[in-house]
């Protein structure tokens, strides 16, 4: 097949599919004597591979190694299953900060909702943006 047909089946730009092939995550294709690449079932099954691993959000490298990993079919998928682990240990930790965020900016807008509608220059969010490395303004280090 060629490189539209196995964007279009991906799911992935071709210059996507390009970048790949540089970086090591897909093989180089066969070439034609016209020089055109030649991608088969394997080139599609590992790009596959690829853009599921990426939709939920490993690394370029969690995939290298997750590859390196599947090279070897006598080998226990304990390594596979920690890098698994390792990125779900690391969007749990995204979770918590955003939640954290969240938690931080409803306060932040909660407290100081008496002056919607008011002037700028009394603005409590702006206020209390401008004091946020004042330990005095937050309540205290830490916080």
């Amino acid at each position: 097949m060629n490189i539209g047909t196995l964007a279009r089946l991906t799911e992935t730009k071709v210059d996507t599919i390009r970048y790949y092939e540089r970086i090591g995550l897909v093989p180089a294709p066969a070439r034609t004597a016209g020089n055109h690449r030649v991608y088969d079932r394997e080139h599609l099954r590992r790009l596959s591979f690829v853009r599921r691993a990426r939709r939920l959000g490993f690394t370029l490298d969690e995939v290298r190694e997750m590859i390196a990993l599947g090279r070897h079919a006598d080998r226990s998928c304990a390594d596979v299953h920690g890098v698994a682990r390792r990125h779900l240990d690391a969007v749990q930790g995204k979770i918590d900060h955003l939640e954290r965020l969240r938690a931080e900016l409803a306060r932040l807008v909660d407290q100081v909702d008496q002056c919607e509608g008011g002037r700028v220059e009394h603005c409590g969010i702006l206020d209390a943006l401008s004091h946020a490395g004042d330990p005095e303004a937050d309540g205290g280090p830490g916080d």
